[in-house]
């Protein structure tokens, strides 16, 4: 066997095992994801305290306790405030409720009668000469003593789910503290890191990979960067309309903005659910013009920030984006979603290289990209 194909029976050996080890462990890769995340978002400002002559022990300490610094000092201002603004929604819920009942019910029992479906209350006497009728008021009835039933049956149950509540919290602390411990550790070790994976390569196909590592940065610098700072824009200009409208919970509603805004495409549809809902209980000029602020602010994103902040650098068709968020949500939930668009840059990154290299020095191929 030719020193080629030995090299070739190692790499593939080793590449199929790892991909096994990846998959039997998939339960407890998510801080490593995160940790890969994270040190990539954090390392121009490591690199750039780096420049000023600090060591890089000591910058990643220091990016560390800005970052950290502002999210809790963030918090801790906005907490009392999201707390004041959660009570009383809890102490509005039965007002919500009961106008729900004398406004929407109505309205829709009218919609439902326009549309031929019959719509009947307990207290009439032909409700039950009726079969096909639709009975509001028993539906409202049967909904809420099923659920009362539903508690009073399964107490313990609820129970048990306050405890695995407490200790997802608990979970979720140790693993934001692997996390942060991962990325450390691959920040301070990028060169390393780097070195080992372009060695797998020959000498002379090496310049390829280090073409591959600057063509997945350019994508990916796009999609991570580029949406996290969109986040942060969408969501101070979501406060600024909401509060300028007069919309109730204004904080709340701007924060699952801004997180759901992580989510391309399919997050702003979701949080935009929620804010036309509770304008529409205020009145229906305060839910028409959260929906319209809501456009203008999607539209901004779409026509300016998206190709002013994420530029072209991704080139991912919108197609592709909308598969790769449905098979991540399908396979991985939430987190899926999240990491989907990343790592369909990835993909892609790494398809346009391979065709690349299959294609140079062929005449008949020209780059098309």
């Amino acid at each position: 066997m030719t020193p080629k194909n030995r090299r070739f029976l190692f790499l593939s050996t080793c590449a199929v095992l790892v991909l096994a080890l990846l998959i039997a462990s998939r339960e407890v890769l998510l801080p490593f994801v995160l940790a890969l995340i994270i040190a990539y978002v954090l390392m121009p400002l490591v690199s750039l305290l780096e420049r000023r002559r600090l060591p890089r022990a000591l910058a990643i300490l220091l990016v560390y306790a800005v970052v950290i610094g502002s999210l809790a000092t963030t918090i801790r201002l906005i907490a009392p405030r999201l707390l004041s603004e959660l009570n009383a929604f809890r102490r509005e819920i039965p007002t919500l409720v009961a106008s729900a009942r004398e406004q929407w019910i109505p309205a829709a029992e009218s919609t439902l009668t326009d549309l031929g479906i019959h719509v009947v209350h307990e207290s009439e006497e032909r409700a039950e000469h009726t079969p096909d009728a639709l009975n509001i008021d028993r539906l409202i009835a049967d909904t809420l003593e099923k659920g009362y039933a539903y508690a009073q049956h399964n107490a313990l149950q609820l129970a048990r789910i306050g405890r695995d509540i407490a200790a997802a919290v608990s979970r979720g602390i140790f693993i934001f503290g692997i996390t942060l411990m991962l990325a450390a550790y691959i920040m301070l070790t990028r060169e390393s890191i780097f070195r080992f994976f372009e060695s797998l390569f020959r000498p002379k196909s090496r310049h390829e990979f280090r073409e591959l590592v600057t063509r997945l940065d350019h994508g990916l610098s796009g999609v991570v960067r580029g949406q996290l700072l969109i986040c942060v824009i969408n969501g101070a200009l979501t406060a600024l309309g909401f509060a300028i409208i007069g919309l109730k919970y204004w904080p709340i509603l701007s924060i699952i903005a801004t997180v759901f805004s992580l989510i391309p495409i399919f997050g702003a549809i979701i949080s935009s659910v929620p804010a036309v809902i509770l304008g529409c209980t205020q009145s229906l000029g305060t839910g028409v013009a959260a929906l319209v602020w809501i456009f203008a602010i999607h539209q901004l994103e779409a026509n300016f920030l998206n190709p002013k902040i994420m530029g072209d650098s991704a080139k991912i068709h919108p197609v592709l984006v909308v598969f790769s968020l449905l098979v991540g949500e399908h396979f991985f939930h939430v987190v899926g979603a999240l990491l989907a668009v990343p790592c369909m840059s990835i993909a892609q990154s790494v398809f346009f290289q391979l065709r690349k290299v299959v294609q140079q020095g062929d005449p008949e191929f020209q780059s098309d990209e």
